[in-house]
């Protein structure tokens, strides 16, 4: 039942417990006891809205940013993660494979406070070698839903 309940849940965080009960077939307070559970084990983290703010006025730009790191003696990459991601413009922290350790998601309402950020912030951490940072210019999917909308075909209809 747990996985059915996350593979609803995942896609409709919103969706009713009494509507969640019918759509898997189970009693209501079995579904409520499995999701505290899961809640309290980790497995359910949060439930989020997704906006598109291009939609908004509000003034928002987003950032990738690949670091590289040196993990110091008796402090690994949690460790170092855990310094990055106490700071309110981070939203996101992920180890990654590849060239770069980590990749960071930070949030800010213009690019020179991003690029603050990166050089008053992250950059002097003893631990961190290099970081590149690329701007988020248009979102087309996020989490699986698209977030812009299809241009309009405005050629003209001709008929024969």
């Amino acid at each position: 039942m747990r996985e059915k309940i996350l593979a609803v849940i995942e896609k409709n965080s919103r969706i009713d417990l009494k509507d969640l009960a019918a759509l898997l077939g189970e009693d209501e307070a079995a579904v409520a006891k499995e999701i505290e559970e899961m809640e309290k084990e980790n497995i359910i983290c949060g439930y989020h809205t997704m906006i598109n703010w291009d939609n908004t006025d509000e003034e928002k730009v987003v950032a990738l940013i690949e670091v590289k790191v040196t993990p110091q003696r008796g402090m690994g990459f949690d460790t170092i993660a855990e310094r990055i991601y106490q700071y309110s413009e981070v939203t996101s922290v992920y180890l990654m494979s590849g060239a770069y350790d980590f990749m960071v998601i930070v949030e800010g309402k213009t690019m020179q406070e991003v690029a603050r950020f990166v050089s008053e912030k992250l950059g002097p951490m003893n631990s961190v070698l290099s970081t590149a940072t690329h701007f988020v210019m248009k979102k087309y999917k996020e989490h699986g839903t698209v977030m812009c909308e299809k241009p309009e075909d405005e050629r003209m209809l001709i008929t024969p």
